[in-house]
């Protein structure tokens, strides 16, 4: 059974195609479609909202959005739902790092705790079905490491593999990642509650 992912993030496409099993596939009319303004305050409203908002629009009879982000213990749980924008205009990572440093400047790494969190809303026909969420704790460095990934993965410390996110393999990652958690537990409901269309 195939899901459409309603995103034009390249990276976020890349990291879903890391986990096995899951027929996650970009929603080919995505670029075309008008965008939702993303107003919700929790990665869950954001994840609603645009799932809702494709799934009215797309042809498709199955469609997951995704809403995650960044949450920073030292900054009080910031970037948040701001991550991709946190340094102001959408997806500059590069001063979306930056700014992240510069607020964490000082501060010990005992006190960059940190995690990535998602949330997957899946929709049909403008309608939620059900949401998943996934998170991974880490830390964030002080002086990125790694070239893959995108987004914060340079400064992403992961707890469980003892490594930035940009330094792993694309399925080591997705093994232990937010968005990898999130994409199990909708692949596992799935299975259990959806026959082959």
């Amino acid at each position: 059974m195939t899901v459409y992912l309603a995103t034009g993030n390249a990276g976020k496409v890349r990291d879903f195609a890391g986990v096995p099993a899951l027929d996650l596939r970009p929603l080919p009319s995505f670029a075309a479609l008008p965008p939702v303004e993303e107003t919700g305050t929790t990665f869950e409203a954001n994840a609603r909202l645009k799932a809702e908002h494709y799934s009215r629009l797309a042809p498709v009879h199955w469609l997951v959005a995704d809403d995650s982000g960044l949450e920073v213990d030292a900054l009080g749980g910031a970037p948040g739902v701001h991550s991709a924008r946190f340094a102001g205009r959408h997806g500059d990572d590069e001063a979306n790092n930056r700014l992240l440093l510069e607020r964490l400047d000082g501060i010990p790494r005992e006190r960059r705790s940190a995690r990535y969190r998602c949330v997957l809303a899946l929709a049909r026909e403008g309608a939620i079905v059900q949401t998943f969420e996934g998170a991974c704790e880490g830390l964030i460095l002080e002086h990125g490491r790694g070239s893959g990934g995108f987004g914060y993965d340079p400064l992403f410390f992961s707890t469980a593999a003892q490594a930035s996110f940009a330094a792993l393999p694309l399925e080591r990652k997705a093994a232990l990642s937010h968005r990898g958690a999130a994409a199990r537990a909708l692949l596992e409901w799935l299975r259990l509650h959806v026959e082959e269309d």
